[in-house]
């Protein structure tokens, strides 16, 4: 289970046992810090806290604003100056050199919008959402902190903010955001102030379909899970006992390779990965899943194995375009050494991971640029409407 959905069940939990709940998100990083925007951490009024916002130096301090100033249940930000030497004094010791803006708020179930709803119902309908968040202003902007604009999947928005001008310009960039599905920050220069927005991409849980179900299957399945993706096996075997063998709430499928079509599909935010060890199962495979919309498919074996797969499907008259080629991966997995299963596995969603994120899994040390560069260049980014 990944941080965002622990944060919602906790959510739901507290509701249901009469708990107040708050909600820390990061908006705004500057220099380096250990989390980016983004990462949140729901709190509760008897002090249990799940997900994180740092290393586990400024939870506790956020959690005592809960206490001390929201009395009114009005939201704010906390600003956590890293790089003035007096960090140390506060005993922080984050042994970070950045500065990072925290927005701390009440959830109301009732409040519109709602951006704990909204995600809820992104995971639960698998759809990408939009959440821009108003952490500052200045000047006659006609906002409150921690105002919002949620934009869906057809086009719909809603939102509390009244300014127009800021509306108008939110319109435009959370459908760029929704196109290259890339949270930021924007700041606004408006006629009478200014502003700044957290645009966040709300992505529901990866879906990671696994074509086989042997023994070297199940860390796979394992090491996604522990990532909160939602993992499909797909047994072509057809074995009764593979459903104990793979840990809930996996979906296993019972299969065979001339039915597959009828039982699996394949979207856009799909990956997949195929590990049969039979070369029949796997050209039948092949032949289906290489020209979906997925975004990733694996291939277990080696290039010459791929090569003599892609010729039998050319014979048949199924010839790969280069786009498609471009998302096989074979073979598959990053180069880490790996040889028992559990290490395979590893190297295998490491991979996925770098593809999802547009990485190239190098090591940090020879990374020259910022690690969350995404974030870096669109910092103080000034938008006129």
């Amino acid at each position: 289970m990944n941080e965002l959905q622990a944060i919602l069940e906790g959510f739901e939990s507290s509701q249901k046992s009469g708990e107040i709940s708050f909600l820390a998100t990061v908006v705004k990083t500057q220099g380096s810090t250990y989390r980016r925007p983004g990462a949140k951490m729901l709190m509760t009024n008897t002090g249990r806290m799940i997900g994180s916002i740092s290393a586990g130096c400024l939870e506790n301090d956020v959690f005592e604003y809960t206490q001390q100033r929201m009395s009114d249940g009005k939201p704010i930000v906390v600003t956590y100056d890293h790089t003035a030497s007096e960090d140390i004094l506060w005993g922080f010791g984050l042994g970070c050199n950045g500065i990072m803006q925290v927005l701390i708020e009440r959830l109301e179930t009732k409040s519109t919008p709602n951006a704990i709803a909204f995600t809820q119902e992104c995971f639960q309908k698998k759809h990408l959402g939009i959440i821009a968040t108003v952490f500052a202003f200045e000047g006659g902007v006609d906002v409150e902190l921690g105002s919002r604009l949620l934009l869906y999947p057809n086009g719909k928005i809603i939102t509390d903010i009244k300014d127009a001008n800021l509306i108008q310009s939110l319109s435009a960039d959370t459908q760029a955001a929704f196109a290259n599905q890339k949270s930021r920050v924007n700041k606004y220069q408006l006629p009478l102030g200014s502003a700044e927005v957290f645009i966040e991409v709300i992505q529901p849980p990866t879906p990671l379909v696994i074509f086989g179900a042997g023994d070297d299957a199940v860390p796979v399945a394992q090491f996604a899970q522990a990532l909160g993706w939602e993992v499909t096996v797909v047994d072509c075997r057809a074995n009764e006992t593979t459903r104990a063998r793979f840990p809930l709430p996996c979906d296993v499928i019972l299969s065979h390779r001339e039915i597959i079509h009828k039982q699996v599909f394949i979207y856009a935010h799909t990956v997949a990965v195929v590990m049969t060890h039979n070369y029949l199962d796997d050209l039948e495979i092949l032949k289906r899943i290489l020209p979906s919309p997925a975004r990733y498919i694996g291939l277990l074996g080696t290039k010459h194995r791929t090569e003599r797969l892609l010729q039998d499907l050319g014979t048949k008259g199924i010839v790969s375009t280069r786009e498609e080629l471009k998302r096989l991966y074979s073979p598959i997995g990053i180069d880490i050494g790996a040889d028992t299963p559990e290490e395979i596995a590893l190297a295998i969603i490491a991979e996925i991971q770098a593809v999802l994120t547009n990485r190239n899994s190098n090591f940090l040390k020879n990374r020259n640029q910022p690690i969350h560069q995404s974030y870096q260049e669109n910092f103080n980014l000034l938008l006129t409407t």
